[in-house]
Formats: structure tokens, C-alpha cells, sequence
């Protein structure tokens, strides 16, 4: 391989890192910068850990943003740095504007790493400079800043001045196995060059041989011999220039343990592409089915050996089965991250959406620790944050209109999160005015949405609002109004194999309840027949699973109903459903799915039993049938279509 094409796979490898450590620290940086304003308004004491905190995570960004070469990131993050330590040693008072600008400089960073992961253009990062300069005290000393009108998107930091007598050396670092060994690692080397001078550029590089390098451009005051010694841990040097003019001595915080162990340090963390996991779970799939197989041919063979035999091929397969399951949980644990990375994030929408309208609005989180794998936790961020801005725009009552029905003048959003089962349940539930539903009917029927005879509840309300383009809103504002929000939700729901539930009461408010699968690869799952086909049906969808007897049936608007603990359930046969052969006469099973009054029960002529499969996706549009979400393979070598229940439920209640 050339060497040119080596250093471009190991830069991307390194990027890859930097991105992930990236929104690590961005991460902690939301947590603190809300935490930071919630003192500000209650009118408490800034906790300095706080401030440390946040200082440390921009120094961070600061430094692996300059290994990355990510210049503008490094830059602002510079600008953020100098202002928490003018706030961390009393030099400037935080206020409201400081908050702010640090908001909003947080939000262009994470536009800048989102730019360069993407391969765009960086955007400008003048007017986040001049606010964090306009936020300081008139009287602080303008030492270590550059002009804003000069910032470029070059991975140089801004020049600081020198002392009278310092010089400028590029020191290289090569790690190496045994350096590691003696806890000398990147992150060290930037510690001791941190004590001598002030770092002013940082690269990794490959050198021949495939060694991986890092340099570092250090102007510093101190002698040659100071650092003479470290040539036996890894470290060369050479003078490059002298520097005349003076720096200004930075004492920084310490850094803690967790920080040691960033970007290649050393951690008890690994981060791992998620594709290698998707291939590990591949994998498992592979065995899955291959050990049905095995349970297959023994059940085949019971006859033909004697018990004592036939027991212990019974105990090697069921032993098999535990040790794959096991493998199964540990896989996907390895995939599962807290919901709270997504919960953390609507904290800073419903800041920025409550200042937009004017509202007062809370948000209340619980179940963050939730965990979900992190496909479903990439895939379900929009979602989310299209719910929360429906409630604070749609559903949140300005303070005076709250006061006038007697409710509180803030208003409240709560997001929730569980695991139930195999499912995980996210509820946003608002104490707003709830939805209007004769004005979603009155504009559903000038689309021609709806009959005049149709039924109006919740399910059918679901509907209506899930269509591409709906909208109770005249005009869009910054919120909300342009009807793509609910399709967005309805849509990515179910296509990860989830559904969501509407509850709303006008005056009260309204919740959304969504469930999702806990992974998309493997299920526990009902075998089915109906006609002559088999169908898996997952159990995280079902409810329960009910005989019924052709005398419990009822007509009622050519539709079959039973009574089902206290209340009509529709059921609808999944042959006619299909226009498969349908079984005539005799008591037939049903599962439940859905609750209360959405609950439906789809006939089937018997289950077969239950089997855990693997979920094969249905890419060609041309084969994607509505109610089939995928396939998958039994142990007997035979395909089986896996049914998507939650669209079989919602065209059952349609038809209602």
C-alpha cells in the first residue's frame, strides 16, 4: 500500500475517534451549560466544579480538534476556554448574555464537527467571537485573543505572545508498546509540554514503517536541558524559530482521570464501529438459525435412537440454545447506549423554543438510564424532537392563558422512558390544551380526508395527523405549520417495527406513547398458521393470546366482534386479510394486541409454538406487501413472512 494512501486510512481512523470523542464532551458540555443557567435564574451560587467542568471539556475539544485538524473548532473552543477562566477566577461576572454566548459557540461547534463528519464546508465562527468578547468585562485584558475579522478556518490556534526569550521547537512523540507500558502515552506528552510553553499546533502523522507520530509546534521559554532527558521516553525536538514577543503564563486545572483517558490515552474503553457490531449480530443470526436446524433434525431422529441417547443430543441442543441466547444478550448490550443522549438534547430545544414563543415551559425527564439500542436511539432523535416542539407550539398555553383556567403559569413536559419486556416505551406527555379534535376533523374533511359517518377517536385522530403534509397551523412559523413533523414520527416509528399511541383531553393535555422493539435483528416470536401458511408473529407486539368459540362471535357492521373482559374486541382473520384459504367451522385462536378500546384480535387457525428468529428485512419495494414487515427462516429450512402488527392493527381500525 502506498504511504500516501496508509496516512489517508489512518487519518480517517483517527477522525472516526475524534468524532466520538467529540460528542462525549459536547455531551457533558449540555449537561453543565443548562445546569449553569438554572443558578443563574434561581439567582444561586455558580458552583465553581461546574465551571471547571465545562473549562476542562473545551480544553479538551480544543486540543484533539487541533490533532484533527478541525481549525474552527479548535479556535472557538479557545475563545469558550479563555472566557470560563476569566469566569472561574473572578475576573468576569456570569450573566444572562454569558450564558448565551456560550450556547450558542457550544451549538456552532457541534455545527462545525456535524460539517466536517460530513464532509461540507465549515461554517463561520466571527460572530460566536465577537459575542464571547463582548460578553467580557470592559477592563479585561485582551492578552491571548486574536481579531475576530482574522478568524479562518485553518487548524492554526490563535498566536499568543511570548516571553522576551522563548523559542519555538517541534516535538515529536512516537508511541510505542513499550512507552504504554510506562503509562507514556499523547496525553501525557501534552502535559509535560503544557508545563514548559503553550502548545501552538498539533498533528498526528505516520512516519516510515507505518510508526504512528504526533508533533507538536511548543513555543516555551525553558532551557534545552529541561527536555533533554525525555528523548529516552519517545520525545525528540528541534528549534524551528525564536519568538520575541511574551506570553502570558497559563496555570491550567488539573485534569482528571477520565480526561487522561481520551484520545489515544489509555481506557478500559473501546469504541467500536457500529457496521462490526451490525456483523457480529449477523452472525449470531447465522447460528440462530443453524441451532433450530439442529433442534429440527433431533425432533426428526427421537425414533430412531434409544432414550438415553436421544436425551443427551436434548440436554447438548438445549445447552447450545442458553449459550447463544447468553450471546445474543451480550451483543446487544455492546449495542445498547442510555436514551438519556437524545433526552439531554430536548433540553436545549425546549430552552431555545420557550424563548422563541415566549412560553414558560418545564421539562421533566425520567428513565434516562433507559437503555436502547443506539440504531434505534440515531433513528428516533428526530422524532423526539419533532413531539417536543409540537407541545411546546401546539399544545404548551402562553403563561396568561394558563392563569386564566387555573393552571400553573409554567407549563410542564415530561419525557419518560422504559423497558417492558422486550420493548422499550418512550412517553412525551404535555399539560398543555390538548388537541382540538374538531378542528383536525373540520380540516381532515376540506381534504376530503374523511366520510361524514366515520368514527372520530383516537385512532382515527392518529391517522389524520400521521398524513404527509397535515397541519392545523394557517401559516409555519420557527416551530411549527408546515405538516412534516407527525408523518416524520409515524413513519420512522414504524419502520423500526414500533408503535405510537395518542392519548389527549381538551384542557388537560395530550401524551404520545411510543414502544419500541429493543433490537431489530433478533425476536422472540409466535409461529402461526393460517390457511396453509406460517407466519411470525413478534411477541414484544402481543398482548395475549385467547381461543374463541364460533358461538362467542357477533356481527356488527359486517365486522366480527367478541367480548373480551368487559369490552367489544374486533377481530379480523388473518386468511381474509391475505385472500388465503380460510379454515371453515371450529374454535380458532386469536392474540390480542393493542389496549382498551385500541385493542384488536387477529384470528389465526392455530399457533404452532414459539421459536426465536431472526429478522430479515424486505428491501425490494415491488415484494413489500402492507402487514409484512420482513422474513425469516424456521428450523425445518422453511421461509416464513414475520407480520408487521402494528399497520394490521391501525387498517383493522380503519375498516371500524
Amino acid at each position: 500500500m502506498p504511504e500516501s494512501e496508509f496516512n489517508a486510512q489512518f487519518f480517517e481512523q483517527f477522525l472516526d475517534d475524534y468524532y466520538a470523542e467529540s460528542d462525549e464532551h459536547l455531551l457533558s458540555v449540555r449537561r453543565n451549560l443548562l445546569a449553569l443557567e438554572d443558578s443563574l435564574v434561581a439567582g444561586r451560587t455558580i458552583e465553581k466544579n461546574v465551571l471547571n467542568e465545562l473549562f476542562r471539556s473545551f480544553h479538551t475539544l480544543k486540543g484533539i480538534s487541533a490533532m484533527a485538524n478541525v481549525g474552527a473548532a479548535e479556535t472557538l473552543a479557545h475563545y469558550m476556554e479563555s472566557y470560563l477562566r476569566d469566569l472561574r477566577d473572578g475576573q468576569s461576572a456570569l450573566n444572562e448574555e454569558g450564558v448565551s454566548a456560550l450556547i450558542e459557540s457550544t451549538r456552532k461547534i457541534e455545527e462545525i464537527v456535524a460539517a466536517r463528519r460530513a464532509g461540507n464546508e465549515l461554517p463561520p465562527i466571527e460572530n460566536e467571537i465577537k459575542l464571547l468578547e463582548s460578553v467580557a468585562d470592559g477592563d479585561q485584558s485582551n492578552e491571548g485573543k486574536t481579531n475576530a475579522g482574522a478568524i479562518s478556518n485553518e487548524a492554526d490556534a490563535p498566536p499568543q505572545e511570548s516571553p522576551a526569550e522563548s523559542a519555538k521547537y517541534l516535538f515529536t512523540f512516537i508511541s510505542a508498546a513499550e512507552l504504554a507500558a510506562r503509562n507514556i502515552n499523547v496525553n501525557s506528552v501534552r502535559e509535560r509540554l503544557q508545563a514548559i510553553g503553550s502548545i501552538q499546533k498539533a498533528t498526528p502523522a505516520v512516519k516510515e514503517g507505518g510508526r504512528i507520530a504526533f508533533e507538536f509546534i511548543v513555543e516555551t521559554a525553558s532551557e534545552e536541558s529541561v527536555f533533554e532527558a525525555w528523548r529516552t521516553d519517545g520525545i525528540t525536538f528541534e528549534k524551528i524559530e525564536t519568538a520575541p514577543a511574551k506570553v502570558e503564563t497559563v496555570h491550567e486545572s488539573p485534569v482528571t482521570e477520565s480526561q487522561k483517558s481520551g484520545l489515544f490515552g489509555q481506557s478500559n474503553i473501546v469504541r467500536v464501529d457500529l457496521a462490526r457490531l451490525d456483523e457480529l449480530m449477523l452472525m449470531v443470526g447465522e447460528l440462530v438459525i443453524s441451532r433450530a436446524k439442529l433442534a429440527e433434525r433431533i425432533k426428526q431422529i427421537e425414533n430412531k435412537l434409544p432414550s438415553g441417547e436421544w436425551r443427551s443430543l436434548q440436554e447438548i441442543n438445549q445447552a447450545i440454545e442458553r449459550h447463544l441466547r447468553n450471546l445474543r444478550d451480550g451483543v446487544m448490550r455492546v449495542r445498547m447506549i442510555p436514551i438519556g443522549e437524545i433526552f439531554e438534547r430536548m433540553k436545549f430545544a425546549v430552552r431555545d423554543l420557550a424563548r422563541e414563543t415566549g412560553k414558560r415551559v418545564e421539562l421533566e425527564i425520567t428513565g434516562e438510564n433507559t437503555e436502547i439500542d443506539k440504531l434505534l436511539v440515531e433513528r428516533m432523535l428526530d422524532p423526539l424532537l419533532h413531539l417536543v416542539r409540537n407541545a411546546v407550539s401546539h399544545g404548551i398555553e402562553t403563561a396568561e392563558a394558563r392563569q386564566k383556567k387555573g393552571k400553573p403559569p409554567e407549563g410542564k413536559i415530561r419525557l419518560h422512558a422504559a423497558t417492558v419486556g422486550e420493548t422499550v416505551e418512550i412517553e412525551i406527555t404535555d399539560d398543555g390544551g390538548g388537541i382540538d379534535r374538531e378542528e383536525v376533523k373540520r380540516r381532515a374533511g376540506e381534504r376530503g380526508l374523511l366520510d361524514g359517518g366515520e368514527k372520530f377517536d383516537e385512532a382515527m385522530l392518529m391517522e389524520v395527523l400521521c398524513l404527509p403534509g397535515f397541519s392545523t397551523r394557517e401559516e409555519a412559523d420557527k416551530t411549527s405549520g408546515r405538516g412534516v413533523g407527525m408523518d416524520i414520527v409515524c413513519r420512522t416509528v414504524g419502520e423500526l417495527g414500533g408503535d405510537v399511541k395518542l392519548e389527549t383531553e381538551a384542557g388537560k393535555g395530550t401524551s404520545f406513547r411510543i414502544q419500541l422493539p429493543l433490537t431489530l435483528a433478533i425476536a422472540d416470536a409466535l409461529i402461526v398458521a393460517a390457511g396453509r401458511e406460517r407466519f411470525a408473529v413478534p411477541q414484544s407486539n402481543v398482548r395475549e393470546v385467547i381461543e374463541i368459540e364460533p358461538n362467542a362471535l357477533r356481527q356488527f357492521e359486517n365486522n366480527e366482534i367478541i367480548e373480551y373482559r368487559g369490552l367489544p374486541l374486533p377481530i379480523i382473520r388473518l386468511a381474509k386479510l391475505f385472500a388465503l384459504e380460510e379454515k371453515n367451522g371450529g374454535a380458532f385462536h386469536a392474540f390480542v394486541v393493542g389496549e382498551g378500546a385500541q385493542a384488536v384480535g387477529i384470528a389465526v387457525d392455530r399457533v404452532i409454538g414459539q421459536s426465536e428468529i431472526v429478522i430479515r428485512a424486505i428491501s425490494d419495494p415491488l415484494a413489500q406487501v402492507p402487514g409484512i414487515s420482513g422474513a425469516t427462516e424456521l428450523g425445518d429450512g422453511r421461509v416464513v413472512l414475520i407480520l408487521d402488527v402494528p399497520v394490521i392493527r391501525r387498517r383493522l381500525k380503519q375498516k371500524i
